[in-house]
């Protein structure tokens, strides 16, 4: 009976010709049908014009490390590739649970003092927020004017509090707003050394009628999208979830 079993199965060179016309799918599951079939499905001359194609720098490791084989490669790449392109979980921080709370002053006498909920505010599917500024008789924003802004965000119950600015100092006598960045400390554990690559950004007209909020990213100076911004916000204001990880 093995003599038998022996004669059905594909030659030696066959299985190496056959491997040759196979994705890396097929490859992988082929590989698992017995030790010989793994052995040639795993073979450099089947595996090289494949890492070469999809990941030619990593096929180039294979002149200064010769002993790792091309599938393992191969597979190396397609997980980097796969962990690049993974789409980001939704957060777990919702916009109707945080309050922003803005503070504008000069001179030590506060012009006005805003908290609103976020999702009360204007925005246009970006993390940028416009609010209305009841302010009394504040005639407008005096170039050269020593400022103070301080932006907060709280989540609800005051449970938590970020502040995304505390900025101070001159406003240019040229400015037709006033236009206030702070860069932002980067998101998660143990990197508040590390530049995050987004500021926050706070606008107040000359009158004093309108104040905006936002996140912008340096890169392209475009706000981010609502769901980045309170992935961001999530990592000051809820319990930090990296532990065992």
């Amino acid at each position: 009976m093995y003599e038998t079993r022996s004669k059905n199965l594909p030659p030696w060179e066959a299985l190496v010709m056959v491997a040759h016309y196979l994705d890396p799918q097929t490859l992988a599951l082929a590989s698992c049908v017995s030790k010989s079939w793994c052995q040639a499905m795993s073979l450099d001359v089947v595996w090289q014009p494949l890492c070469s194609s999809s990941f030619p720098s990593l096929s180039n490791l294979k002149i200064s490390y010769p002993s790792v084989p091309y599938h393992r490669l191969y597979a190396t790449g397609l997980a980097a590739l796969k962990r690049r392109h993974k789409p980001p979980s939704k957060p777990r921080l919702s916009i109707d649970n945080i309050v922003f709370t803005i503070q504008l002053s000069t001179k030590g006498v506060p012009i006005f003092t805003i908290a609103e909920a976020a999702s009360k505010m204007n925005n246009n599917q970006v993390f940028k927020f416009d609010v209305d500024v009841k302010h009394g008789s504040f005639k407008g924003i005096k170039g050269l004017e020593e400022m103070k802004v301080t932006w907060n965000v709280v989540l609800k119950g005051w449970e938590a509090i970020f502040t995304m600015m505390d900025w101070q100092g001159k406003l240019s006598c040229r400015a037709v707003e006033g236009w206030f960045s702070e860069e932002l400390p980067c998101a998660g554990c143990c990197s508040s050394e590390v530049g995050s690559g987004i500021v926050a950004d706070l606008k107040v007209d000359m009158k004093v009628e309108k104040v905006s909020v936002g996140i912008l990213r340096v890169v392209d100076w475009r706000y981010v999208s609502i769901e980045d911004g309170l992935r961001y916000l999530q990592h000051f204001l809820l319990p930090c979830q990296c532990d065992g990880m």
